[in-house]
C-alpha cells in the first residue's frame, strides 16, 4: 500500500509539474505576444510621432519662407511707393522747367531794354518805370514757383553754376573770380536750368627773373 501510494503521489507530482510547466509556458507565450503587440504599438506610435515632427518641421519651414516672402514683398512695395513719391515730387518741382526757360527770355529782354534806354532823358522816365515794374512782377512770379536767379558778381567761379565766356587779367583781383556777369543764371528748386554767363579773372603771367 505504501509503495503504490508513493508511486501514485510521484505521478501526481509529475502531472502537477507538467501542468505547472504548461501554464507557465502558456503564460510566457501570452506575455511574449502581449509584449510584441505592445512593441508594435510603440513602433506605430513612434512612427506617428516622427511623421508629426516632420510635418511640424515642414510647416515651420513653410511659415518661415512665407514670412520672408511677406517681408520682401512689403519692402518692395515700400520701395515702389518711395520711388513713386520721389518721381511725383520731381515732376511737381520741375514741371515748369520749360515754361520757366521761356519766361527767362522775357526777363532778359526787359533787362536789356533797361540797360539800353537813356535814363538821362526825362521823357523816358515813364517807360523806364513801366519796364521796371513789369520786370519785377515777372521775377516775383517766377520766384513763387521756385525760380531763383544766379548772379555771381565778384564771387569765385563755379563751373557747376557758371559758364565762362572769357578770361581777363585784372590787377588786384584774385584769379578765377567773376568780374562781370553777361547774363544771369537761374535755378528751379535747386536745379540749374541756365548757367550764368560770366567773365573770369586770370592770373598774371609769371615773369622769368632768371635772365
Amino acid at each position: 500500500m505504501t509503495n503504490e501510494s508513493t508511486e501514485n503521489k510521484s505521478a501526481e507530482e509529475i502531472a502537477a509539474d507538467e501542468l505547472a510547466a504548461q501554464i507557465i509556458g502558456e503564460a510566457e507565450e501570452q506575455v511574449e505576444v502581449q509584449f510584441e503587440a505592445a512593441a508594435d504599438n510603440i513602433s506605430v506610435e513612434q512612427e506617428k510621432i516622427n511623421e508629426l515632427e516632420l510635418a511640424l518641421s515642414a510647416a515651420q519651414t513653410t511659415v518661415a519662407d512665407q514670412k520672408d516672402s511677406v517681408i520682401r514683398a512689403k519692402a518692395e512695395v515700400d520701395n515702389v511707393r518711395r520711388r513713386s513719391a520721389q518721381d511725383v515730387e520731381k515732376a511737381r518741382k520741375f514741371a515748369l522747367e520749360k515754361f520757366a526757360g521761356e519766361m527767362l527770355v522775357s526777363v532778359d529782354n526787359l533787362e536789356r531794354a533797361l540797360q539800353s534806354i537813356d535814363k538821362e532823358d526825362e521823357s523816358n522816365k515813364g517807360i523806364i518805370e513801366g519796364v521796371e515794374l513789369t520786370l519785377q512782377g515777372l521775377i516775383s512770379s517766377l520766384e513763387k514757383f521756385g525760380v531763383k536767379g544766379v548772379d555771381p558778381q565778384d564771387q569765385p567761379f563755379n563751373p557747376e553754376l557758371h559758364q565762362a565766356m572769357s578770361m581777363q587779367e585784372v590787377e588786384g583781383v584774385a584769379p578765377n573770380t567773376v568780374i562781370a556777369v553777361m547774363q544771369k543764371g537761374y535755378e528751379l528748386n535747386g536745379r540749374l536750368i541756365r548757367p550764368a554767363m560770366v567773365m573770369v579773372s586770370k592770373a598774371a603771367p609769371s615773369v622769368d627773373t632768371s635772365a
